[in-house]
Order: C-alpha cells, then structure tokens, then sequence
C-alpha cells in the first residue's frame, strides 16, 4: 500500500473557478516546499500545461473513458509517486460523465476510483443562503463520494462572505476558502478554451503566481493539507510504462532530449542516401535505438506524458523538433510522431518553415513511420486556410464555426503503424476545423460512437487522424510504432 495525500478539486458546472484554485493550491504548496503532484481529469491538454508550471512536474490526465477504470489508480499513483500532495482538477460538473454512459469518467467516478475527498469551488456570486441547498443537494446525491469542503469563489465582499458561512453552517460542510474576484488570474482564452502555457509563457507565469497568491490568501492550506492526509492507502501497484510494454526495454523512463539540430555533435553519417531535407534515415541494428521525433513548441501542444514514455520504453530514442523554428528533422529520424495543438493559429509561420514541410514530405515519402493527430493531421495537408503545409495527404483543411467535440469509440479500418485492422480504440475529438476529404481511401479508423462514419488516413506508413487517443490504455500501439521505426 501507498500514503499519497490528495485532494480532488471539483464544482457544481464548468466556469466555477477549478482552474484557478486547483493550479493556486499547486503552487502555493510547491512554493511552501511540498512535491506536489498535479492530474486533470478528462482528456483536456491545456490544464496539465498550467499544473505543470505550477509543480515543476508533468501534468498528468485521468480519463477513465480512454484507459478504463481500471488504470485510473495506477496511473495516479505513478504520477504522484513521492509526492507530499497531489491535487487533481475535476472536469465540468462532479457528476458530469461521458454521455450516455452515467459516471464513466466524470469527476465523481475518478474520486471514487481514487478514494479521494472531494473539495467543491461554488461560484457564490449570485446567491447567499441558497448555496448550502446547492452544497446540500452535492454532497447528498452520492454517499460514495465524500465532499470534504467547500470553497467559495468569487465572493464579492466580508458581508458576502459572511452570509455565506452562515448558510453553510447548516449543512455540516466546512468552509476551506473564500476567494475575492480578482483580475490578475485571469487566463486568456480562445475557440479551444484557454491558451496554452507554452505561447505566453511569462504571462502564465505571472498568472500561476497570482493564482496562487490568491489561494494562500483566502483558503484554508492547512485544514486542506488535513483533509488530503485523510484519504486512505492505495494499493501500490502504479503503472510502469516499461512493463506495460513487456519490459523489454526496462529500467528508468528518459524524458524527451533537446531538439538536435544546433549545437550539438553530428550523429555518425548515414547508411542510406542522403538526408531527407536534413533528416537521415539510419539502419537500425537490433541493440540500437531509433530516433523518433515528436513535435513541440507552441503550435503542438497537446500530448500526454504516458504516450512518450512509452516510446522510450519501447526502445526508442525520443527527441522534440519545434516545427515553428527548427529547418530540418533530428538526424536519424526513424519516425515522427506530431501531436494536437494550434496549427491555425500559426499557419503563417508553418507555412513559412518551407525547409521542414519538404523534410517531413519526403520522410513520409520514404516509407518511415508517421503517426498524427489532429493538428498533425492539418500539418501533413496540402494545405490549411489556404496556406501550403507538407503535401502528405491529399486534403484540404480549413477553420470553421463549428466545435466538434466528444469521445468516440472507433475501429481500426487499415492495418497501419499504431494498429492493426480490426483493433478498438477509444478517443476523443476537439477541434473548430474540417479537412476534406475526411477520409482516404485507406481510412484510419471507422468511427462506431456517438456516430458510424469513417475518419482519417492510412498511406503507407502515415497514420493521420482527428481522433486523439492515450496509449496506456494500449501499450503494444507505442511497440508497433517502434518496431516500424526499426524496420
């Protein structure tokens, strides 16, 4: 069994004030000198971004949809091994779940699964008694789940406030915080919700510190520190990257090395032809390790921590490329996995990087794997908004009005570089753009929920999808990767 302190930061509906004052007790117990741990639940990416900046520790996502309840707890734990505090942010409402399905994977469910007290962010601003029926009619509705406190946002005066403990006396809920309007935390926000940490870094700094401020003024840290050493033991069974792929590979999970292409020593001279736009493509023998290069920097932001360790334990020698700044691939790239971001925001600039865009054509031209998803999908189009991007798909993508948002259940339609035909997976979308086709010839996954369609693309050895998926839940999709890297 393992003691790992927690609290689950949940709320009545989304807007609440989640963001603020689970990113604020990170940060405001980082900076007392606790090894915080920070988890989101659900499979956003942009709040993991602010919990990272927060604990000097990856961000990490509990969606109990996508890996299944039964990863939740080991996946936590591994997360939030030898930390004095982990804080996991809820999604939406607490007992908000996949549609249609009851719990799955609301904030309810992941407290549960976790063992975890549930303290609950109210948005007082609109109301006084009222909030202790609101507290009332929560913490009731599920005796499972244990609300240990409430906090009170956006609590508009000490009169305000007052009328609020009042009411609350009653429920028998105790009051951990109250916090004041304030515009110093304020985070932007845009068609995707807010921006991510890595395109205004030091305003997300001066946000996260004031975030921060603001909770250690008005909420109670150490009644909140007592209430997440009340949880209860966990089985100490946390996930490991190196046996969920067979342990092959074993020992420590690297993190992704620097960018290598400047001021760096060159990597022995290729046994192929020549470099593909700067990226050569070297024979792997059976004790190396293939490069595969993920794309970073502030266009491609959206990645879960667990997909890149499994890489590396598979064998791979992960690297980050910055296609908004970098010329030309990692020597020895093997493969290329380009995630979710904002490719619209800095089409332009994408553009403009003409060097890269022909080293990814011809890599993927090559026969090496390529694995994308969503912006990497836009990124390999001919083109976005207008503007030339890689040319590895013949498609068109454009923004549009529309949010297209959910999970979805899908099949493998094409045997392709993370799965063979016929092999389920579940994902979810999120996105305000469409590509036409939307769909190759090959299609990557045949969509079985919420509707049937098919969706993506299968050409060779390029994998490009909407749908973004965590691989923890199937370990074998970063082997297969690897292993096609190798070949």
């Amino acid at each position: 069994m393992v003691n790992i302190p927690r609290l689950v930061v949940a709320a009545p509906s989304s807007g609440s004030g989640k963001t603020t004052v689970a990113t604020g007790l990170m940060a405001a117990f980082a900076a007392r000198g606790l090894a915080v741990s920070g988890h989101k639940v659900g499979p956003d990416y942009i709040d993991p971004g602010f919990h990272t900046l927060a604990t000097g520790r990856p961000g990490r996502n509990l969606d109990a949809y996508m890996c299944g309840p039964e990863l939740i707890a080991p996946l936590f734990v591994h997360g939030a091994r030898g930390c004095g505090l982990a804080v996991v942010e809820g999604v939406m409402g607490l007992y908000d779940g996949a549609s249609g399905l009851g719990e799955l994977a609301s904030t309810a469910h992941v407290a549960k699964l976790l063992r975890a007290p549930v303290v609950l962010v109210v948005d007082a601003s609109s109301q006084s008694r009222s909030v202790a029926a609101l507290v009332h009619g929560f913490a009731s509705w599920d005796t499972e789940v244990r609300i240990g406190g409430v906090i009170l946002n956006k609590v508009g005066s000490d009169r305000h406030e007052a009328l609020l403990r009042e009411a609350l006396e009653e429920s028998g809920v105790p009051v951990l915080g109250a916090l004041r309007r304030a515009e110093g935390v304020s985070v932007p926000s845009r068609h995707l919700g807010l921006v991510p940490v890595a395109e205004r870094r030091s305003d997300a700094v001066a946000a996260v510190a004031a975030m921060a401020g603001q909770v250690a003024a008005g909420c109670d840290l150490e009644g909140l520190v007592a209430l997440a050493r009340s949880a209860p033991a966990l089985p100490d069974a946390g996930w490991s990257a190196g046996e969920a792929v067979g342990g092959a590979f074993g020992g420590a999970v690297p993190l992704p090395a620097p960018s290598r292409n400047r001021g760096s020593a060159p990597d022995p001279a290729p046994q192929t032809p020549a470099a593909l736009g700067g990226a050569a493509r070297l024979d792997v023998g059976a004790g190396a390790k293939p490069v595969v290069a993920v794309a970073g920097g502030a266009a491609f932001t959206f990645s879960y921590a667990e997909n890149t360790e499994l890489l590396a334990a598979a064998g791979a020698d992960v690297v980050t490329f910055d296609p908004l700044r970098d010329e030309a691939l990692p020597l020895g790239t093997r493969g290329v996995v380009i995630g979710g971001g904002f490719p619209e925001v800095y089409a332009p600039e994408l553009s403009a990087n003409e060097a890269l865009r022909k080293a990814v054509a011809e890599l993927a031209l090559s026969g090496a794997p390529v694995a994308a998803e969503c912006a990497g999908l836009l990124y390999l189009a001919r083109s976005l908004d207008g503007l030339p991007m890689c040319g590895v798909l013949d498609a068109d993508a454009r923004m549009t009005k529309r949010l297209t948002l959910g999970y979805r259940d899908a099949v493998a339609l094409t045997d392709n570089v993370l799965a063979p035909a016929g092999a389920r997976m579940r994902g979810h979308e999120f996105h305000r753009t469409v590509i036409e086709p939307g769909a190759g010839d090959e299609p990557a996954w045949g969509m079985r929920l919420p509707e049937r369609r098919v969706e993506g693309f299968v050409r060779g050895n390029v994998h490009a999808s909407y749908l973004h998926t965590h691989w923890a839940a199937s370990p074998r999709t970063a082997v297969r990767f690897v292993e096609r890297c190798r070949g």
